[in-house]
This record gives C-alpha cells, structure tokens and sequence, in this order.
C-alpha cells in the first residue's frame, strides 16, 4: 500500500508489519523519514516538519538524510550516483514528479547539464515487509555519452542507535556462507566481488541489529540482499555523527560501469531490505517467505530427490557405468538422476572438450537419449552437467573461435583450471550457445540442467570494443538473458546455479532457476555451519545438499555414519552423490529407508517456516521446521562429553494450547511444555544425529 501527504511531496509504503516513507522538501532535497514499524501519514508528516539538526563546521547538513545521495554539491558521504561526461563530473537533479503504479513508487529526477533523467523505484507489497528498490537512468541528450562511473540501486538509512553489529557471510571455496558478527565502528566496511561473478568470498548481505541486542527470536534487525551475479559492492559506513547507511549495486570499482549514449537507459539490479521485530530467526523466516513467493520460479513445486553421480566417477565416465548407478539410484527412491562432467567432447579430464556441447561419441556411441528413456523407465527425471561460460583452449571451440573469449591484447591469457572465459557480452557468442543448448535439450529429453561456473575474470577485456568495462554487466545481463530464453522454450526443464559450489547465489540468479548447489563440501559436519550462514537469506526450498561417501576421500577424510550424512543433507533439498556400486546391501537397504523418510517430512522442510534451534558451535545443533499441523526437528550431536547429556531442544512456533504427538515414539506433549521445557533428543555418543516429527492433534 502506497499512501501520499504534505501535497502530493510525501510517500509511504506499508506492507504486512512496517513501514517505509520519504519526503521531498521544498528545496527538492528527497530524505528519508522512516523505516521501521508500521505508521500513519499523520506520523509520517509530523516527522518530515521536524526540522534537521544543526551541523558542524566542515559537515553537511544532508549527510545520512539523503535517500539517495549523489556525488555532488554539498555531501561528503559515499555517493551512491557518480557521473562523468566531457562537461561535468557529478550530479545536480531537478524534480520532476512522482508516479505510483500499483504497489511501486518512482520519483523522478532530471540532471539538465548531464541530460540525465533518473527515477528510483521503490516497491512493498501487502503482504511482506520486504522493500524493493532499484534506480533507472537514461541518457535524454541528443549527443555525447554520460559514463556511469557507479550507480547503485539504493542507500539504506538506518535509524539513529546508540550502536549496531554488523551480520555478514563470508567463507571460501568448500567454506562457503560462514556467520560472522561483530561492533560496527566508524568509517566504511566494504563487501564486495571484484571476480565477475557473485562469489565465494562474501554473499550479498548484511544484517544489523542495534546495541547487538537482537536474538533469534527478538529484537530489531535491518537486513538488506542485492540480486545481482557479477561483480558486486556493498558498503556499510558509520558517518561522524553516528549515523548509518548502506550502498549497494553492480560493480566493484568507480572505474566505469555503463557508458550511456542519448536515448539508451541503465536499469539497476534490486537491493532489497526488510525490518523485523522479531530477531534474527523472523528476518530469515520473511526473507525465505518472501522469497518463495516472488523470487523463486515454481516455488510451490518439491524439489525431487537427486543423484549425480561426479563423486563416483569423476571424469571416467560410460554410458554402461551410468547405467548401473541410474538402477541403483532407483532402488533408493531416487527421483532425478543426472550425468555430471565427461560426457561431452573430449572431455576425458579437465583440460579438455569445455565448450563442445555435443556427447561423446566413444562414451555414448548413440548419443544422450538412450540413456535418457532408460532413466525415464526406471521412474526418474534426467539431468546433465554444462559450464557454457567457460572454453578449455584444446577445444574444438576455442580453435575455432580463439577471439570469442576475454583477453587482453598482448598478454597472455590466463588460465584457471585449464579454462578461459567466453566473453558472453558479444551476440555471436550468446547466439552459439543458444544454438547448442537449445539443439541439446531438444534432441535429448532432458528435465534438469546443472549450470556451472568455474572460473572467476582476469583478463577481462574485450578488443576492439570502445567501452570494454561494459562487459563485466553485459555478461551478466547475457547470461541472464539466455537462461531467461532457455526457460520459456523448455519450461520442463529445471535449472540449477553452480560455481564450483557456492560461488554465485544471489537473488538474481535464484529468480531465474529452481535451486543452487550450495557448496563443493559435502562433509556432513562441516555442511552444518555452511547450511546455518545459508539460511539466515536463503530457503530450505533452494539449498541442494548431498550425502557422499565416507571417509570424506576429497576433503578431510572425516569418518561418519550415514544417518549422520543424511540427517545432514535433509535439512535441504536431498541430494546423493556417492559411489553406490560401493555401498553394501546393508548401507543401500538404509539409505532406501532414509529417502524414503525423506519424502514423508518434504513437504514441511522445503516449504514450511524455518526455526535454528541451536546453531553449529559444536555439541547440539538442531533446526525446526514447521508448515500446518506438521512440525519437523533435525538435531546433530557433534560430540558428547562424559556426564553430559545433551540438552531438551525448546521448539518454536507451536499453539502452546494445543497437543502435539511424535510420530517416532507417539507419545503426546503438550504445545506450552515443548515451547518450555523441551524436547528430548535422545542423542548420544560422537557424530549422532536424528529426525523428529510432530504433528498437531
């Protein structure tokens, strides 16, 4: 809901708990009034008479008031708008009116010396608290270009504290999405990819609660995700006064974004934000909600349980071997099966065949498709493996077309794991892979697609393009766009992110396909902290998790149980990928049982709401989902100390009037003693884990 006061110069969004509001002055200045709990225009016009406070010599008046600050004039915050042309650096906007579109609100700006009109869209639905925001600009002159050299989609402004702690997720390869929080201090923290891709150093969000008194479940917290899958920057900054805002938008540097010629427009990715009073748990939870709902295609559809059978063969791979492993998945209960790298070209390792999306010939004599319908026959979807970003130089490919890739003239090209970039900016490249990957999925009853992404820029240049930073966007917009056209002429096939595990998830990416690989570790220990940072953004609906083999051979060589594997990756989309012509007939006949459990509790895990019960720091851990009468506990027991047995696991969300029975033992408890006392787990010893289900009589 969209509401005007002070004569049409003042806005306020409202969605299902709060509010957002901004107010134009009569110097045309746009401030932010409000973002917070719900409140009445009244509210919102009694805070936009409050006059500003005085300020300091060598201090502006506007720094931290702004909704969108802008280099130029009397500011010295972090802008989030920085233009060059050849007559003028900076920005200087005229208002140019307001207009309301249903649930979203664009106000208009023109800069006359630049020719540059700019709108920035601000959007909150009815029923969420989530607010979307994005800047459009466009080029209204009739000669010269306007460099954007930053335009980000929005500044967030947080209301005066006397502190924040700042929640982020950093990690690495195989160490993806780790939580980390700490005191917010004076100057800038900056976020950010520089690698053309999301990343696996930082995801893009941050989470600040005041005084770092927020819990899981109570407490004001501030969230703000950036949809975009290049490189990206985030920067929280704490001003002299105290006060905070936060940027974020594409591109990492101030070196040049988008170069507009007259007429041509820039769109900026969305910044969402969301305020929850209820802790850090209820963000996640409107956050996943939210999510599913606008976000994620064909959210409300399960996600089937997978087998991908890369960790049983690597690259020595055959039709025949593919075939006993597709019969033993479907033994398990296995729902989609999917061929991962070496089936294509001369892909006998990782040196070569990258980028000749046609099967080999001595490995699958007849192609895909008779593998396909054999799939098909045993009950189960089929998928496949590709990376289309990516070219090996001992490629049919890249011998063919050694100009279609980045590289900067005169320098060596760089490899990393044997591969080049396809420069997807340029239309000859996008139209090859559409012609191939739309040739395949036509010629091969495919209903899955694993899209990977190995390989982070370096040589990020383009010869003989006059503005070559415009490829770091123009291939994520590429990419975008072909994944977007893929879909609409093969809606049966899903699509799932990958960039050697967690290395590009974002909202972008996740509105365009149905679930990501979460991380290249699949140890089920180490997947617990991966799996905990994951869900404070992200739903269960769109985490893939595996159970592999043990010992953990490519990792840490840890030694588990496979109910320990499986409880693990339940907490996600099911997923198995160890070598089952390995397993015996005892660790098949347990796993069949586990899928199948896996099955009943689905519904609740990838659609319900999300409660951390206890999060990874060793000793008992445990997450709860609940949707309806159904209510789901997965607990882990790292380690057990002699004397100490693991505490009740206190539930959340539950009717304290009502009885709810577990299923595993039937016994009845009752709503308020769950919430109070607890629930026994029952677990012991090392590594120990288990799953409990509730359901409401």
């Amino acid at each position: 809901m969209i509401e005007t006061g002070d004569n049409g110069r003042l806005w306020l969004l409202s969605g299902r708990t709060s509010s957002y509001a901004l107010h134009l002055t009569d110097r045309d200045e746009l401030l932010h009034l409000h973002w917070g709990p719900r409140i009445t225009v009244a509210d919102a016009e009694a805070l936009a008479r409050e006059p500003l406070p005085p300020h300091w010599p060598f201090e502006s008046r506007m720094d931290g008031r702004e909704e969108y600050p802008v280099e130029g004039g009397p500011r010295f915050v972090r802008p989030a708008l920085s233009v060059r042309t050849g007559r003028a650096r900076g920005t200087a906007w005229e208002f140019v009116g307001a207009e309301i579109a249903g649930d979203e609100l664009g106000v208009g700006f023109t800069d006359p010396v630049n020719g540059l009109a700019l709108t920035l869209h601000c959007r909150m639905r009815d029923d969420f608290d989530v607010v979307e925001r994005r800047l459009t600009a466009t080029h209204q002159g009739a000669d010269g270009s306007v460099e954007l050299l930053r335009a980000d989609a929005a500044t967030w402004t947080l209301p005066e504290r006397d502190g924040w702690r700042l929640s982020q997720l950093h990690g690495r390869w195989a160490a993806e999405s780790r939580l980390v929080r700490g005191g917010l201090t004076p100057g800038e923290k900056v976020l950010g990819s520089r690698r053309g891709h999301t990343g696996h150093q930082h995801l893009p969000w941050v989470a600040l609660d005041a005084e770092g008194a927020a819990t899981e479940e109570s407490g004001e917290v501030y969230g703000c995700a950036l949809a975009w899958s290049g490189s990206w920057r985030i920067v929280v900054q704490q001003l002299p006064d105290g006060r905070v805002q936060i940027n974020g938008g594409a591109g990492y540097d101030d070196a040049g974004l988008v170069l507009l010629g007259p007429g041509e427009t820039y769109d900026s990715p969305v910044f969402a934000g969301l305020w929850s009073a209820e802790g850090f748990g209820g963000a996640s939870r409107e956050w996943h909600s939210w999510q599913l709902a606008h976000v994620v295609p064909r959210s409300g559809q399960l996600r089937p349980v997978l087998y991908n059978s890369w960790e049983a063969t690597l690259f020595d791979i055959s039709e025949d071997q593919q075939r006993t492993l597709a019969h033993r998945a479907a033994g398990l209960g296995v729902e989609l099966f999917v061929v991962d790298d070496g089936w294509f070209g001369a892909r006998t390792h990782d040196a070569a065949g990258l980028g000749d999306w046609t099967p080999n010939p001595t490995r699958f004599p007849h192609g895909l498709r008779p593998l396909a319908e054999e799939v098909h026959g045993l009950g189960m979807q089929f998928g496949i493996w590709v990376e289309p970003e990516m070219v090996n130089p001992d490629s049919e490919l890249y011998r063919a077309h050694p100009d279609w890739v980045q590289f900067q003239p005169g320098r060596e090209r760089t490899e990393f794991r044997n591969q080049l970039v396809l420069n997807l900016a340029r239309k000859d490249v996008r139209e090859h892979l559409w012609g191939q990957l739309d040739a395949l999925l036509s010629s091969v009853p495919v209903d899955y697609v694993k899209w990977d992404f190995n390989r982070c820029f370096t040589d990020a240049g383009w010869p003989g393009e006059p503005y070559p930073q415009r490829l770091w966007t123009a291939h994520v917009h590429a990419f975008y766009d072909l994944l977007d056209r893929l879909r609409a002429a093969h809606p049966q096939v899903a699509f799932e992110s990958c960039s050697g595990g967690g290395g590009r998830i974002d909202l972008g990416v996740l509105a365009r396909t149905d679930q990501v690989w979460t991380s290249d570790n699949t140890d089920p220990l180490d997947r617990l902290a991966i799996q905990h940072g994951f869900s404070q953004l992200h739903p269960a609906r769109v985490m893939a998790a595996w159970v592999t083999d043990s010992p953990n051979e490519q990792l840490n060589g840890r030694v588990s149980t496979l109910r320990f594997r499986f409880v693990s990756a339940m907490a996600g989309v099911l997923g198995i990928g160890g070598d089952l012509t390995r397993w015996s007939t005892a660790e098949l006949a347990e796993a069949r049982d586990w899928v199948a459990l896996y099955k009943e509790i689905r519904p609740v895990v990838q659609l319900g709401a999300q409660y951390r019960l206890r999060a990874p720091e060793g000793g008992l851990s445990a997450v709860q989902y609940t949707r309806g009468d159904d209510t789901v506990v997965l607990a882990w027991l790292q380690a057990q100390h002699h004397g100490e047995p693991p505490p009740a696991l206190r539930l959340r969300g539950l009717d304290p009037a009502a009885s709810y029975t577990c299923l595993e033992t039937g016994t009845a408890h009752s709503g308020a003693l769950l919430l109070h006392r607890g629930l026994a787990t029952g677990l012991r010893g090392d590594l120990d884990a288990t799953v409990l289900r509730l359901r409401r009589t």
